[in-house]
C-alpha cells in the first residue's frame, strides 16, 4: 500500500469508512443539552429513538468554539465536516478509502502523485468543490509552517476540474498516506481571507456527512447533511457534550445517557455485563509517554533537560504496577525504540539492548545513571546536582482519571529512586497551550502512529527538528523540542524510499533509534490500549475485532467520522 502505484476502490456510500495525526478535542455529558436548533433537540442517551448519538471525547470544561481544522484547540469538524481526499485505515490492513480522491497513482520513482477527485461534490454553502479547493488547501499548507503537521514539502496543481497532480522535489513515497489522508480540505472561496494559525471558524463550510447546528458551551451539535455526496447518513443528530472528566463519563454509561466514549469505566474488562446494551473493544496503538521539554539550546529548563534524568525516571517505573492501578490491565509493553511490537518488531534495531522497556522498577539502576551524571542524593532522599534539587512537574488535564492515577503512581515510584515528582493538574486547554508553547518541564501524554503500520511516521511527527520550535513559539507534533542532526538526516533519507524496501531502509531505522533511546526526549510508560464503550442497543454497525475498519476511539476524529457514517439506529 502506498508503494509505486495503487488506485482506491469505491466501497458503497453507506459503507464506506474513515486518522490520526491529530486528535478532534473533547466533549461530554451534562443534563442541560436539551435545546438547540434543528437536531438540537433531539433527546439524548439511551431513552431517545436512535436518532441522537451522545458522543463524550474527554475534555473538561466548557467548550471553546473553534472549528479551525488547522488549530490544535479545534473542537470538531475533522471527518465529520472537512473531509480528507482518502480514508486509511491505521487499525488494520486494507485499502484505502476513496472520499474526496476515487484514484492516485504514483509514477516510478516517486516524484510525481496524481489524484482523481471525485465529481458531482458540493460544499455545505451550495458552491461547488472543485480542483481549485484541493490545490488552495495544499498551498496554505506548504505556505504555513505552523499547521503543516504532515510535513507536506510539494507543489500540486490542478490540470482540470477533477484532477490534480502533486510534484515532489525528491522520491516521496513515506509522504503519500500523510498527503491522501490526513489534510482536511477547506474551500477556497470562504477561505481566502482566514488566518489558520489564529482564527476560529464558528459556522464551518465543508463537504462532510455532518453539518454544524448548535452551539454552545456545554455541548454542540451535528446534523446529517442531507445533500452529503455519500448519501444522507442514518444517524441524524450526533451531540457532543462537555463534562467535568472521566468519572463523569463513566457515570454517563452507568446511567445511559451516553452512546459512545473512549476511556475508563470501572471494571472495564466485564462492560456487557455490568452495563446491558453496552460493549467495548480495545485497540493498543497510542504509546503512553512523559514527553519532556527537552532542549536547552530553545530554551526548555529544568532537570528534565538532562537526559540522565529521563534514563532514571524510566528506570524508576514499575510498569506492572501502573497497568493495574491506572489501566484496568488494558495497556501493553511498549519499546524504548517507539517501533509497536505487535505490528513494527520486525524494525526494531539489533542493536537495542533493550527492546522492551522493563516491567518492573530498577530504582538501583537509576541511581547509577543519576551517580555518573553527577547528581548526588541529599539528606531527603531526593538527588540534587549544582544546588538543583531533582524536582519536576508534570501536566496533566484535570478529569483525566486514569492519566492522573498514572502519574500519582510514577511520583511513587520515582521517589524510591530519588526523584521529586510533582503534578499540575489543569484543563485541556491550558494543558495544550502550555504544551505548545513549551512551558513545561514534563506532560503525560501519547504518542500517535501514522497512516501506515511503519514507525517512520512517529518518528518524523514527534523527532524531526521541523516540527519543533523555540520555547514561546508554537511547536508541532515535536513539542519537546528534540533536535538531533543524525535523526534529521536518516528521516530525509527514509523519505525518498519506498515503504517496502526494508533492507535498505533498516540501517536508518538503527541510526533513529539509536539516538531516541539514548536521548529519550519522550519517557516511555505503556502502549496505551484505547478502549471504546459503545451502546450496542441502541445503534449498529461498530467496529469488531474481526472488522476494525477504523481506529475504535472518539476523539480520533478521522475514524470517528467514519464510524458514524457505518452505524444505524437499532431497530425495535
Amino acid at each position: 500500500m502506498f508503494l509505486r502505484s495503487a488506485r482506491a476502490h469505491r466501497r458503497p456510500s453507506r459503507t464506506t469508512l474513515p486518522v490520526a495525526a491529530g486528535v478532534a478535542a473533547v466533549a461530554l455529558l451534562a443534563t442541560a443539552c436539551s435545546g438547540g436548533s434543528g437536531g438540537g433537540g433531539a433527546s439524548t442517551g439511551a431513552s431517545g429513538d436512535g436518532s441522537t448519538l451522545v458522543a463524550y471525547t474527554g475534555q473538561s470544561g466548557d467548550y471553546q468554539i473553534n472549528f479551525n481544522p488547522f488549530s490544535p484547540s479545534r473542537i470538531g469538524a475533522l471527518g465529520t465536516i472537512y473531509e480528507q481526499l482518502f480514508f486509511i485505515n491505521k487499525a488494520a490492513e486494507s485499502d484505502p478509502v476513496p472520499l474526496l480522491g476515487t484514484e492516485y497513482t504514483w509514477n516510478e520513482d516517486g516524484t510525481q502523485l496524481d489524484v482523481t477527485l471525485r465529481e458531482d461534490v458540493t460544499w455545505s454553502d451550495g458552491e461547488p468543490f472543485t480542483a481549485d479547493d484541493v490545490v488552495f488547501t495544499y498551498d496554505l499548507l506548504a505556505a504555513t509552517p505552523a499547521i503543516n503537521n504532515v510535513g507536506y514539502a510539494g507543489t500540486v496543481a490542478a490540470t482540470d476540474d477533477t484532477h490534480v497532480t502533486f510534484t515532489f522535489d525528491a522520491p516521496a513515497f513515506v509522504q503519500g498516506p500523510d498527503v491522501l489522508s490526513g489534510v482536511p480540505i477547506v474551500p477556497e472561496h470562504l477561505w481566502q481571507d482566514v488566518d489558520p494559525t489564529a482564527d476560529v471558524v464558528e459556522e464551518p463550510v465543508g463537504t462532510g456527512a455532518y453539518l454544524l447546528d448548535d452551539f454552545k458551551p456545554q455541548a454542540f451539535t451535528y446534523t446529517a447533511n442531507p445533500d452529503y455526496w455519500g448519501g444522507e447518513p442514518a444517524v441524524q443528530t450526533i451531540r457532543f457534550l462537555s463534562l467535568s472528566g472521566n468519572t463523569a463519563g463513566a457515570d454517563g454509561i452507568a446511567n445511559g445517557t451516553i452512546d459512545w466514549q473512549t476511556g475508563p469505566v470501572p471494571d472495564i474488562q466485564n462492560v456487557a455485563e455490568n452495563f446491558p446494551g453496552y460493549d467495548t473493544l480495545t485497540a493498543a496503538q497510542n504509546q503512553m509517554v512523559l514527553a519532556t521539554c527537552s532542549s536547552v539550546e530553545l530554551g526548555c529548563s529544568g532537570p528534565q533537560t538532562d537526559p540522565a534524568v529521563r534514563h532514571a525516571l524510566y528506570l524508576a517505573m514499575d510498569r506492572t504496577q501502573l497497568n493495574a492501578l491506572a489501566f484496568e490491565e488494558t495497556a501493553a509493553e511498549i519499546s524504548p525504540t517507539f517501533a509497536l511490537t505487535a505490528t513494527q518488531e520486525s524494525w526494531i534495531s539489533d542493536d537495542v539492548a533493550e527492546p522492551v522497556a522493563p516491567e518492573t522498577a530498577d530504582p538501583e539502576g537509576a541511581a547509577e545513571v543519576l551517580e555518573a551524571a553527577g547528581w548526588a542524593k541529599g539528606a531527603d532522599g531526593i538527588y540534587a546536582k549544582d544546588g538543583q534539587r531533582l524536582t519536576v512537574t508534570v501536566e496533566v488535564v484535570s478529569g483525566w482519571t486514569d492519566y492522573i492515577t498514572a502519574v500519582q503512581t510514577i511520583a511513587q515510584q520515582a521517589k524510591a529512586a530519588g526523584i521529586d515528582v510533582q503534578t499540575a493538574q489543569s484543563s485541556w486547554n491550558e494543558w495544550t497551550e502550555r504544551r505548545t508553547q513549551g512551558n513545561f518541564q514534563l506532560a503525560i501524554d501519547s504518542l500517535w502512529q501514522g497512516p501506515a503500520p511503519d514507525p517512520y511516521y512517529l518518528y518524523t511527527y514527534f523527532f524531526s527538528s521541523a516540527s519543533g520550535a523555540p520555547v514561546g513559539q508554537p511547536a508541532g507534533n515535536n513539542y519537546a523540542r528534540y533536535a538531533n542532526p543524525e535523526v534529521d538526516a536518516a528521516l530525509d533519507a527514509l523519505q525518498g524510499m519506498p515503504l517496502d524496501d526494508a533492507e535498505a531502509r533498516q540501517p536508518h531505522f538503527d541510526a533513529i533509534q539509536a539516538a531516541v533511546v539514548e536521548d529519550m526526549p519522550y519517557i516511555p510508560i505503556l502502549t496505551g490500549g484505547t478502549t471504546s464503550e459503545w451502546n450496542v442497543a441502541r445503534f449498529t454497525g461498530w467496529p469488531t475485532e474481526e472488522d476494525m475498519y477504523a481506529f475504535p476511539a472518539v476523539w480520533s476524529a478521522f475514524d470517528a467520522a467514519e464510524i458514524f457514517k457505518r452505524l444505524e439506529p437499532a431497530e425495535g
